[in-house]
């Protein structure tokens, strides 16, 4: 299986490629995103309420993460065309931590110019997936 590292596109993919990029959001981000997306759930940007849930402290929203995920096919996987994704949220992710997004290439149906995707985000310090899913990628250019 390769793993793919770069910040560039790549021209072709094949099954068993792997794409990876690590990130980090702050509670600005995660404040930004709350406004851009309309989503102020307390859980998210309050901590005295946060302290009173299960988590104890401010969760980052899912999509926040997830959009590692976009930006790896976006970058990578130049010209794609997102048919679906599914997404199960596994644990929290909170600010501050370090995360990794995982992206592999599953099947590749030619005829079509349909990729499926695994799609994964670990926390980078304990490996434990905080997020899995499935996309589907519609691309004439690279397979």
């Amino acid at each position: 299986m390769e793993t793919v590292e770069t910040s560039s596109p790549v021209s072709k993919i094949a099954i068993g490629q792997t794409y990876k990029k690590e990130f980090m959001y702050t509670q600005e981000q995660v404040n930004e995103f709350a406004r851009i997306s309309g989503d102020t759930n307390p859980i998210h940007l309050d901590p005295v309420y946060a302290a009173t849930t299960i988590f104890k402290k401010p969760i980052m929203h899912g999509m926040i993460g997830a959009g590692a995920i976009s930006s790896i096919i976006g970058t990578h996987m130049i010209g794609s065309i997102y048919m679906s994704q599914n997404l199960s949220f596994r644990r929290p992710m909170f600010v501050d931590n370090t995360y990794e997004a995982v992206v592999t290439v599953k099947e590749i149906n030619k005829e079509k110019h349909i990729a499926t995707l695994t799609t994964n985000i670990l926390e980078k310090a304990t490996g434990k997936e905080c997020l899995i899913g499935e996309a589907t990628i519609l691309n004439k250019e690279l397979f």
